[in-house]
């Protein structure tokens, strides 16, 4: 075997291997895009325990130790699941117990159980560096029970008058008395005003953050978060502002929209997603009620804030449990359905690991790195299919069929067709996708169990085992890879001939 029959065989595996990789332009992310990873500091990670002033681990309502450098020496175990953003639980300076960062002492000061602004400013340097997004929780509408303005007589008219919300229907009650008992700040008062527009920029200028999520949101008059939201975005254009308007009427919350804020966390869908997904052989229909109202109250439904559980709610897990269902399964249901409707998923610390968890505070417990990874590898393919397809973050959305806990929906762009297959039942599902609903002749490539459904006169036949889920890419039939194939023979053939030439070769020395 001479050289030249030798290089015959080596070019094909030359030429696979060694295909120009064309240089990407890294385009900026839209909210849309983003997967987010919320996180209650003080529960997450102890990364410093010279900041563990109040500390103590037998008072579920005390702090737990969790700081700013533990959530930074985490941030490749965030970005390994495929999160886009982080979101913080409040890191000012609170009273002592306010672990949870709700009840301000000192707007401007971090919480020294939780470290230093440079501790944050790292933070957020070190999110940056990984093309992670930083959204911070921000409170305008009380401070803590003993914030010292309370004792300041130049500050007695920061606050509106202590009274209770006896009538949750009358509007002027839920913006001007206190929630909980929490001293309510006065944001008609221009002084008030000013301090926490000011406070709001500040933070922005000197870390760098990418976005608020806005606690409270409706016990604060609409005018002043038109002043905010003009406000911040004077000092970042693209800041993003994620507002919480906790209530059961769905234009009422959609309107808060109007006021500048970006967004809202959706409620409605998690109160349908947690109930439909917690038992099997609960019907989807009324998520998709849910869809399709947010299309016609939102600008934008697509950066709804979506979620399955978080801190002011009893925990997911616990909802299985309760009704004695495998927590595991449960969740790999509601996950997928997170990850592939409308709207930017948000996933609880804890959930990939099904952290189970009470009313509060049992549903803020501390993080436990050391459990299995099934969860944390279904998070991360899910991601990576959420990524990779943009059908799933800009893509109409569709139910096709609903029967008894199983639902098929399709998301289609200019770019891709998905078909999302949900079996939230308690037996073995099988449906039939005709020609007329997609196109004919073609492959449904399956991403979470690897199913392949080729398309036949008749169309696609779907068939799912019980509490299963399947996301299938519309893609051309394969047949035999022939570059694969090529590389298996020619590689092997190629080596033998490099050895038999050596041989020759050293034969006519001898």
């Amino acid at each position: 075997m001479n050289k030249r029959v030798i290089s015959l065989f080596l070019i094909p595996f030359l030429l696979f291997y060694a295909l120009p990789v064309q240089a990407v332009e890294n385009e900026e992310r839209s909210w849309q895009e983003e997967i987010m990873y919320f996180i209650m500091v003080d529960r997450f990670n102890n990364g410093d325990p010279t900041n563990d002033y109040e500390v103590d681990r037998n008072d579920p309502k005390a702090y737990q130790g969790g700081d700013i450098k533990g959530i930074t020496a985490k941030l490749d175990y965030i970005k390994g699941m495929g999160f886009t953003a982080i979101w913080l639980t409040p890191i000012f300076k609170n009273e002592p117990k306010g672990y949870h960062g709700y009840w301000t002492e000192d707007f401007y000061e971090v919480e020294e159980n939780f470290g230093t602004l440079e501790d944050f400013k790292e933070l957020v340097n070190e999110a940056h560096k990984r093309d992670i997004k930083v959204v911070l929780d921000f409170v305008v509408n009380h401070t803590g029970y003993q914030n010292p303005w309370l004792e300041d007589p130049d500050k007695q008219d920061w606050f509106h008058e202590r009274k209770d919300i006896i009538n949750w229907n009358s509007q002027e009650q839920i913006e001007n008395r206190q929630l909980y008992g929490l001293p309510d700040l006065a944001q008609e008062n221009p002084e008030t005003k000013e301090y926490l527009l000011e406070v709001a920029k500040w933070w922005i200028q000197e870390t760098d953050i990418d976005g608020y999520r806005l606690d409270t949101v409706r016990h604060v008059p609409k005018w002043f978060w038109e002043e905010f939201a003009t406000a911040v975005k004077s000092v970042k254009e693209d800041f993003f502002l994620l507002g919480e308007v906790w209530d059961d009427d769905p234009s009422y919350v959609a309107d808060y929209t109007k006021t500048g804020i970006d967004s809202v966390v959706d409620y409605p869908f998690f109160n349908e997603a947690a109930r439909v997904f917690s038992s099997p052989d609960q019907s989807l229909d009324r998520l998709d009620t849910v869809w399709q109202r947010n299309k016609t109250l939102y600008e934008n439904p697509y950066i709804l804030g979506n979620f399955i559980d978080n801190h002011d709610n009893v925990r997911f897990t616990r909802r299985a449990l309760q009704q004695q269902e495998n927590p595991i399964t449960r969740l790999k249901l509601a996950l997928s359905y997170l990850y592939t409707a409308p709207g930017i998923p948000i996933v609880y610390y804890g959930t990939e690991i099904a952290m189970d968890g009470g009313e509060d505070p049992d549903n803020r417990r501390l993080m436990d790195f050391r459990t299995d990874d099934e969860l944390v590898n279904y998070i991360t393919k899910l991601s990576n299919l959420r990524k990779n397809n943009s059908a799933l973050t800009e893509g109409d959305f569709e139910l096709l069929h609903d029967d008894k806990g199983m639902a098929v929906f399709k998301r289609t762009n200019e770019d891709n067709t998905i078909i999302i297959a949900i079996n939230n039942s308690s037996e073995s599902k099988r449906f039939d996708l005709s020609n007329e609903v997609i196109e004919p002749n073609m492959q449904l490539t399956g991403t979470l169990t690897d199913d392949v459904i080729p398309g036949n006169s008749d169309g696609y036949t779907i068939i799912l085992d019980r509490e299963l889920a399947e996301v299938y890419v519309l893609t051309e039939k394969q047949g035999a890879n022939i570059p694969i194939i090529s590389v298996f023979i020619l590689v092997p053939l190629a080596t033998v001939g490099f050895f038999l030439l050596n041989r020759r070769r050293l034969k006519k020395k001898d």
